[in-house]
This record gives structure tokens, C-alpha cells and sequence, in this order.
């Protein structure tokens, strides 16, 4: 799951620009114009999505094994999860 967001996240970025008057258009050009830049895109949203599946069955796993006492590994467990949900949440809001 990882290595697809780093690859279909490095191509959209490629194609992606940053500024507030041109981030929409821009994606708009990555659907419509660039060679299969929708199914990449398509595959860049699914991909989080499947990311996160499979990260919310880690920790439930963890959980259900009980884990969670060995507590400086848990600790950094959150943080990386808290870390993951930051990055989804940037990457859900710069089309906007």
C-alpha cells in the first residue's frame, strides 16, 4: 500500500501546483489532459483509503494481543498514526 501512494503520489506531484488560484485547475489538467493521470489519481485516493485499512487492522490487532503494554512502542505507534491522519487530512485538502 505505501509504495503505491509514494509512486502515484510522486506522479500527481509532478503534475500538481501548489498556488490557491490554480491547485483546482490544476488537478483538473491531471484528469483530463495527461496520459491515464485519472487512474492515477484514482489510484492515489483508493490507496490512502486502503493505507488506512490496513493501518486500523494493525492497531486493532495490537489491541487484541495486547501490545499496548509495552508502552514506549505503543507510544510511537500513535504518533505515527496521529502523523499518517495529519498527512491524509493535508493531502485530502490541497485540491481544494
Amino acid at each position: 500500500c505505501l509504495m503505491i501512494q509514494i509512486l502515484t503520489g510522486l506522479f500527481l506531484a509532478m503534475h500538481y501546483t501548489s498556488d490557491t488560484m490554480t491547485a483546482f485547475s490544476s488537478v483538473t489538467h491531471i484528469c483530463r489532459d495527461v496520459n491515464y493521470g485519472w487512474l492515477i489519481r484514482y489510484l492515489h485516493a483508493n490507496g490512502a483509503s486502503m493505507f488506512f485499512i490496513c493501518l486500523f487492522l494493525h492497531v486493532g490487532r495490537g489491541m487484541y494481543y495486547g501490545s499496548y503494554t509495552f508502552m514506549e512502542t505503543w507510544n510511537i505507534g500513535v504518533i505515527l498514526l496521529f502523523a499518517v491522519m495529519a498527512t491524509a487530512f493535508m493531502g485530502y485538502v490541497l485540491p481544494w
